[in-house]
């Protein structure tokens, strides 16, 4: 995907250069300390401090860096009318809505797949939800950003709400720890916000560039007087827009710069009587939507599974709840056909035979001792029926707070780690990464023994007797290893997952045609190489039937598979001794 402004007549230089101007005077920022640094832009609104960190992100764009941008108020869409930069958020207007569980695909997306990213949280309606999404898309930034040491920048808009003076939460904390750790992985953290007074003294002050623009209200402009000085504090009441005082680590001069004008359109300009035309945006690709797509679809299974399966046992209840009460007025029914009973024996005895009365009384008797046993057995089914229910339910919420426990883990397993790394290092030890590294691969395998059981539950009308061995099949490890290999190989790892979707769908061996029905495209160029992926690691099988191709799960070689597999890691545990 290109990063590149469309520019007219104007030819622009893919090759990445060392620094990015700012302004039309010539002033520029270096590259790598804006992409890995710590930086803040602060300015009273209407100063121009939106447009400043638009112009950053412009010029990162131009030299191909992908950065992640959390957009409080939606309005840096107005990027895509010049950049193809994945829009996501909670409103329509996004190319998808996302929550906490798309955050690992967005960190992956951005930093892996080189995809711009505007995190537009301005649409979640709870303070709760926005900040949970940000602080999970930040923990799994950092965590890969561990292992691929990748330049790249995190910028945050109003920060400080996110990372205030008077106290932190998660979100906060998450954000703090990029600032200070993140820069030695290649993360960075810029800031913006209208408010310094409010931000964290400490965040600003060990930032590694300053832009300062106009600030009036006297709260804010002791911070500047901390940080540049009195003659600052006074100046800096004076700025015009977009003018900026620009204070730098690598530089001890402070300057004032004039910025640019950005590029893109301005969604964030203050409405006028003029009618402003919204310009034509960019779309990005739908394979890589569909992947988000994906993750939404699962999240809404499990909760539309565990919502009707929480529906049929509040239906039992209500039954059980009913039957509990015609019991027992069939209990008082029986109880008052005694009564009845013994009262007219009683009142005429002389002229009613004894016999005639007891054989009446055991006739309703009987007939009401049999509607109570009735009734009891279709208490006790329905008690039956509500246990399974229950324990169905169960089993999902445990599986799912697994999970989340799992996640969990795997993050403290990561920051202990790093942290007796670092123990080592300031002991002169060596770290013991063998060791981290099994428990990192503990966790994996963890995950995925989760996500197998998790896929244990059949969907309503699922045939689980006919699917069981396709599910045993691909849950072995030496086929999860083959099929994952076959991505990496395969024009899209969602042609792979197709054909296996497709073939499980039906409960057969499947045509060419049928996979890419169930991919819902129209050429089987795609199709052929994810079948030739999976088949040259004995997968699938193929044959013939008259001119189409079938393609099958080769579940009768899975014992030759395992033993290669067996083989393989055996070869290559006594290679490593060696």
């Amino acid at each position: 995907m290109s990063n590149q402004a469309n520019t007219g007549d104007n030819t622009s230089d893919t090759t990445p250069k060392d620094s990015i101007q700012i302004s039309e005077a010539g002033e520029t920022l270096p590259v790598v300390e804006v992409l890995t640094g710590r930086g803040v832009i602060l300015g009273k609104s209407g100063s121009g401090k939106s447009n400043s960190g638009s112009v950053v992100i412009e010029e990162l764009l131009d030299d191909g860096y992908p950065v992640l941008i959390v957009d409080v108020d939606g309005e840096y869409f107005g990027l895509k009318e010049e950049y193809e930069i994945l829009h996501l958020g909670a409103d329509e207007e996004c190319d998808l809505q996302v929550g906490p569980e798309h955050a690992e695909k967005i960190a992956e997306l951005t930093l892996e797949q080189n995809i711009p990213v505007i995190l537009d949280v301005s649409g979640y309606l709870h303070d709760e939800d926005q900040k949970e999404l940000i602080k999970e898309v930040g923990r799994h930034l950092f965590a890969k950003e561990k292992k691929l040491k990748k330049p790249f920048l995190l910028l945050v808009e109003e920060v400080h709400e996110y990372i205030p003076e008077s106290g932190l939460d998660d979100t906060g904390q998450m954000l703090i720890k990029i600032a200070k750790r993140g820069r030695k992985h290649g993360l960075g953290l810029c800031g913006i916000s209208q408010r310094p007074a409010d931000v964290k003294k400490d965040f600003i002050t060990q930032c590694d560039w300053h832009v300062w623009h106009r600030l009036t209200w006297d709260n804010d402009t002791k911070v500047v007087r901390r940080v540049l000085g009195s003659e600052y504090a006074d100046a800096v009441q004076e700025l015009n827009d977009g003018e900026a005082f620009l204070h730098t680590d690598w530089d001890d001069q402070i300057k004032r710069v004039q910025f640019r004008r950005k590029h893109t359109f301005d969604a964030g300009a203050t409405p006028g009587l003029e009618e402003i035309e919204p310009p034509d945006l960019k779309s990005v690709s739908s394979d890589i939507l569909s992947e988000l797509e994906t993750i939404s679809e699962r999240e809404r299974a499990e909760a539309n599974e565990v919502e009707r399966l929480q529906s049929r046992l509040e239906d039992k209840e209500d039954r059980i709840e009913a039957l509990e009460e015609e019991l027992e007025r069939s209990r008082d029914v029986t109880e008052l056909a005694e009564r009845f009973t013994d009262a007219i024996a009683q009142s005429e005895g002389k002229k009613t035979d004894s016999g005639e009365v007891e054989t009446t009384l055991e006739q309703i008797r009987e007939e009401k001792n049999e509607q109570i046993r009735s009734l009891k057995e279709e208490n006790q089914e329905l008690r039956q029926q509500n246990d399974e229910l229950l324990n169905r339910v169960q089993e999902l919420e445990e599986t799912i707070e697994n999970v989340q426990a799992l996640e969990t883990l795997n993050q403290n397993i990561g920051e202990v780690s790093e942290a007796y790394i670092r123990l080592g290092e300031a002991l002169g030890l060596d770290p013991q990464e063998e060791e981290i590294e099994r428990l990192q691969k503990r966790v994996e395998s963890l995950r995925e023994e989760l996500s197998g059981r998790a896929g244990q539950h059949t969907q309503p009308g699922q045939k689980a007797d006919d699917t069981h061995a396709y599910q045993e099949f691909l849950r072995d490890t030496a086929i999860q290893e083959k099929i994952e290999a076959a991505k990496q190989e395969a024009t899209s790892p969602r042609y792979v997952e197709g054909v296996i979707t497709a073939i499980m769908a039906q409960d057969q061996s499947v045509t060419y045609e049928e996979i890419a029905d169930e991919l819902d495209i129209n050429s089987t160029g795609h199709v052929a190489s994810a079948v030739n992926a999976l088949h040259s690691r004995d997968v699938v099988t193929k044959s013939k039937d008259g001119r189409l191709t079938k393609v099958d799960l080769n579940i009768t070689e899975l014992d030759e598979i395992r033993a290669a597999a067996n083989r393989r890691a055996v070869s290559e545990e006594l290679m490593s001794e060696i």
